[in-house]
C-alpha cells in the first residue's frame, strides 16, 4: 500500500494545519510589513457589496412609494419632501383596491380627485360650483360621506383620507348616487388646512371616528388637539360647525375639554356636555359593528365664535 502524499509539506516552524482562503499561495514581498489578512478583506468586500444591494432595494422601493398606484390617480406622496415632516395623526393603510375601485379611480379622479401637495391655493368656490363647503377628515370607506352628500346637495364636502381604496370607493358610490358636490383629497390635512385652503374659506369641519390613539405615549398623534384648533378656528367662517364623534371614551372627554378650553369654539349644548347624534349623520357600518359590541359613541359639535381673541385669522 502506497503512503498518502501530503498536498501541502510543511517547513519547520509554519501551521501544520491547511491553509484556507484566498490566503493560500499567497507570500509576503521580501522585506514588507505584516502579511495583508486577504480574508479579512474579502469579507469586507463581500459587506460592501451586501451594503450596495441594500442601497440599491431602499432606493427603489424609495421610488415606488413616490410613483402613483394607478397612473392619473393619486400620488403616493403628494408633498413629497417640500413641507417639514411632523407628528402624524393617522396611520397610512395599503390593502388591496378592488376591479370596481381600480376603474373609478382611474376614470373619476382627473374629475373629482386632487392630491395635498401644499403647492397652491384651492378655489373652493369654483371647486364647488359656489356651494358653502365641509371639510371631512377620515371617511374611511365613503358610505356615510355619500349618503350625506346624496342628503344635502347644497353643500359641498371636501373628503380628506390617504386609504386608496376608500378613495375609490367613495368616487364609485358618488357616482351611483348621483352627486356632483363631493371631492377627494388625497394626503394630509393638516397641510392641506395649512397652505391651501383661505381663511375662513370653511363651512364646517367633520371628524367621525378618527384614530383613537389608544395608548399613552401615543395620545400626542391624536388630531383634536390645542394646536390642530388653532389651526381649524383660522379656516373656519364664523359660525362654521365642528362636529367630532367617536367610540373611544377617553378620547371622547379629550374632544369635549379641549374644544371646550379654546376660546374661538363654543358648545351647542347648553349644559356643555356631548350632543346626541345629529340626524344629518348616518349611521355607519363601522359604528353599528361597535355599538352591537357594547361601545358608547360620543357625539361633539361646536360652532365657531363669531368674534373674540385668538389665532390672527390670517396666520399659517
Amino acid at each position: 500500500m502506497s503512503e498518502p502524499v501530503n498536498p501541502t509539506p510543511t517547513t519547520p516552524g509554519a501551521p501544520t494545519g491547511p491553509v484556507t482562503g484566498l490566503a493560500a499561495g499567497r507570500a509576503p514581498a521580501a522585506g514588507a510589513g505584516p502579511a495583508l489578512d486577504v480574508t479579512t478583506a474579502a469579507d469586507a468586500a463581500l459587506r460592501s457589496d451586501e451594503e450596495a444591494r441594500r442601497e440599491a432595494s431602499f432606493e427603489r422601493q424609495r421610488r415606488l412609494r413616490q410613483e402613483p398606484r394607478f397612473p392619473g390617480g393619486p400620488a403616493a406622496d403628494p408633498a413629497g419632501s417640500h413641507h417639514e415632516r411632523r407628528i402624524r395623526s393617522f396611520q397610512p393603510r395599503r390593502s388591496r383596491v378592488t376591479t370596481g375601485q381600480e376603474e373609478a379611480l382611474q376614470r373619476l379622479w382627473p374629475v373629482w380627485g386632487l392630491d395635498i401637495d401644499g403647492r397652491r391655493v384651492l378655489d373652493l368656490p369654483t371647486l364647488f360650483d359656489g356651494l358653502p363647503v365641509v371639510l371631512e377628515i377620515g371617511f374611511g370607506m365613503g358610505e356615510a360621506t355619500a349618503r350625506m352628500a346624496a342628503d344635502d346637495p347644497s353643500t359641498g364636502i371636501l373628503a380628506v383620507d390617504v386609504h386608496t381604496p376608500g378613495q375609490g370607493n367613495l368616487l364609485a358610490l358618488a357616482e351611483r348616487a348621483g352627486v356632483t358636490n363631493v371631492r377627494v383629497a388625497n394626503g394630509d390635512a393638516i397641510i392641506l388646512l395649512r397652505e391651501m385652503l383661505e381663511p375662513a374659506a370653511l363651512d364646517g369641519l367633520r371628524v367621525y371616528f378618527p384614530d383613537p390613539w389608544p395608548k399613552t405615549r401615543h395620545h400626542k398623534r391624536r388630531l383634536i388637539q390645542p394646536e390642530f384648533l388653532d389651526l381649524v378656528a383660522r379656516r373656519l367662517k364664523p359660525g362654521a360647525t365642528v362636529h367630532c364623534a367617536t367610540d373611544w371614551e377617553p378620547y371622547a372627554e379629550q374632544m369635549l375639554d379641549v374644544l371646550t378650553a379654546h376660546p374661538l369654539f363654543e358648545n351647542t349644548r347648553p349644559d356643555g356636555g356631548f350632543a346626541p347624534r345629529p340626524a344629518f349623520r348616518p349611521l355607519t357600518r363601522f359604528e353599528g359593528q361597535g355599538l352591537d359590541k357594547g361601545h358608547v359613541v360620543h357625539d361633539v359639535l361646536f360652532t365657531r365664535a363669531e368674534d373674540g381673541p385668538g389665532p390672527s385669522p390670517t396666520g399659517h
